[in-house]
Formats: C-alpha cells, sequence, structure tokens
C-alpha cells in the first residue's frame, strides 16, 4: 500500500464510511471508492465487506489498522516534536530541576526571566535524578539545575550555588538551642528522614555512617518539603537541605547548622554537543541573580 492507499483505508475505518472519510480528506466520495478498490487489488485480498450498502471491516482490515495506528502515532510525535523546534527557534525555553531547588529558587529566576522576555514561552518541570537527565539527553529540555551529581559523558555539568545541610526542630526542642549539631549530638532523636535507596537519603546516612552513629529514623518521608512540613507541625527532627528551606522564611520551626557536612552543590547541566541557547543564558544569569539575592554562595572552584 502506498501512502494515498494508507490515508485513505484510515478515514474509512475511523468515520466508517466512504462518504464521511471523503469529507475528512476533503476529496469526493468516488475518489476514496476509487482509491480502496485500487488498493484492495494490489493487496488480492478486501478489506471492507460490503452489506447493504454499508462497510465492514474485515479481520485483516483490523489488524492492518492496528499496524497503521502505531504508525500514526509515529508521526503525531514527529509533528509535535518539529513544533516544539520551531517554537525553541522563536522564542521557547525548557527548563528542568531538582524538587528542592525547585521549589521556590527557579520559580523566582524564570518571574525574573519572564518580566525580561515576556515573548518567550517556557515550560518548567520538577522531576526526580533519573528522569531529569533522560529529558536532558533526549532534548525535551534544554537546560536542567540538580543538587545531586549528574554523571554522564552527554551531559556538561556545571557549579552554579553550594548550600548547607541543616537540622530543623521545633522551637521548644532540646536542640533548639545549640549553635550548631552533629551526628552524635543527633544520636538520642529519632529523625525525620528519606529512604536510604534515594540519593538525599544516602547522602544522611552515608553522614552517620562516616560518624559511627546509628542512624535512628521516627518518619520516612519522600522529600525535604516534607520533612519541614512535618516538622513545622512539631512532629520531630529532620535534615534538610538549605536550597528547600528558601521555601520556608516564616516557618515555625529553628534552623541549626550541621557540622563537618560536606556542602550540596546545584549543578547547571545541559548537552555536551549543544551550548546554552541565548535564552536559556538568559535565564542562567537571572537565577545567578536570585541565588546571590538570597546569599546562597557559588560553590568554590579549585
Amino acid at each position: 500500500m502506498n501512502l494515498r492507499q494508507i490515508e485513505v483505508f484510515r478515514a474509512i475505518m475511523v468515520t466508517g464510511s466512504v462518504s464521511d472519510a471523503a469529507r475528512l480528506l476533503h476529496v469526493s466520495a468516488p475518489a476514496v471508492s476509487r482509491v480502496l478498490s485500487h488498493a484492495e487489488s494490489q493487496l488480492d485480498f478486501l478489506l471492507f465487506e460490503r452489506i447493504k450498502g454499508r462497510l465492514y471491516p474485515t479481520e485483516e482490515a483490523r489488524r492492518l489498522y492496528h499496524e497503521i495506528e502505531l504508525v500514526y502515532r509515529g508521526v503525531q510525535r514527529i509533528d509535535r516534536l518539529t513544533h516544539e523546534l520551531a517554537e525553541r527557534r522563536h522564542g521557547m525555553l525548557s527548563i528542568v530541576s531538582s524538587p528542592s531547588i525547585g521549589h521556590i529558587l527557579v520559580p523566582l529566576a524564570i518571574a525574573r526571566f519572564h518580566a525580561k522576555y515576556p515573548g518567550v514561552r517556557v515550560h518548567f518541570h520538577c522531576l526526580q535524578y533519573q528522569l531529569l537527565k533522560e529529558r536532558l539527553l533526549s532534548r525535551q529540555s534544554q537546560v536542567g539545575v540538580s543538587i545531586l551529581p549528574v554523571d554522564h559523558p552527554g551531559l556538561t555539568t556545571v557549579p552554579i550555588a553550594r548550600g548547607r545541610l541543616l537540622c530543623i526542630c521545633p522551637r521548644e526542642h532540646p536542640l533548639a538551642g545549640q549553635a550548631s549539631v552533629a551526628p552524635r549530638d543527633l544520636r538520642p532523636w529519632p529523625l525525620i528522614t528519606y529512604p536510604p535507596d534515594t540519593p538525599f537519603g544516602a547522602r544522611i546516612e552515608q553522614l552517620f555512617v562516616q560518624a559511627n552513629v546509628p542512624l535512628k529514623i521516627a518518619i520516612e518521608v519522600g522529600s525535604p518539603q516534607n520533612a519541614c512540613s512535618l516538622v513545622g507541625a512539631g512532629a520531630g527532627v529532620a535534615l534538610v537541605d538549605e536550597f528547600s528551606l528558601q521555601a520556608w522564611p516564616a516557618a515555625d520551626f529553628v534552623v541549626v547548622p550541621v557540622r563537618d557536612a560536606p556542602p550540596i552543590v546545584a549543578d547547571l547541566v545541559y548537552l555536551r554537543t549543544e551550548p546554552l541557547s541565548p535564552a536559556a543564558a538568559s535565564f542562567v544569569k537571572a537565577f545567578n541573580s536570585v541565588l546571590a539575592e538570597r546569599g546562597l554562595e557559588p560553590p568554590v572552584v579549585a
């Protein structure tokens, strides 16, 4: 079957009749009938049974239609991609970020960017680590911001901000009066923490392992934002990253630095084979200004 025959066959399957297929394709009904008849002649089997002036698809037609729909979905994906690429050339910016830094800091930068470039359409998604990496590699997003190391030969990472690991606790908690804490100070207090098979959970578990202090878990949550909500409600003590705390300026808990904890570095991530577009570079400039205003230091480059 050639492309025209496939198009006519699909139109008949979708609409259920030659006349409706003709209207869908903006051609005459006899033209559709001729194409269908020629296709059946070439295939040497019927695609439709003609019963009392109506067409009923044969078993062969139903199987063929299933395969053709798979092809059409592929064509639609290509069509969406070409529109996206055209938008990108004429003003579109797609950003992905880790949830912690994407909860407030990236939106602040997007708002600042949008105020300066209102004609640029922005797509923004907060994604977990693996999905963030996949969207960048598949060119679905142009720039990412991650608080976890992104190690892939196809991606460039540039440190953009440095944050601290912090302890948060209710105001009346015994830890609230300390200038700083270490894992041994947390030993009496079961923590609100994260699954050990997640990158942030593994980071905290490693901190306790290195200090030779057992990690006691009171509540396990999915993100530092969940932990902040629980601590604010008086549920206990948690360790969170400094980026997440930017969304809690008036929270009802106390923030205490964690001694000797490695810094949490946020990286700018983009495809190694493609430099940042002018729009992406302008967003990064806006993001840097937000970080500076929030007192988040740039990483020290060795």
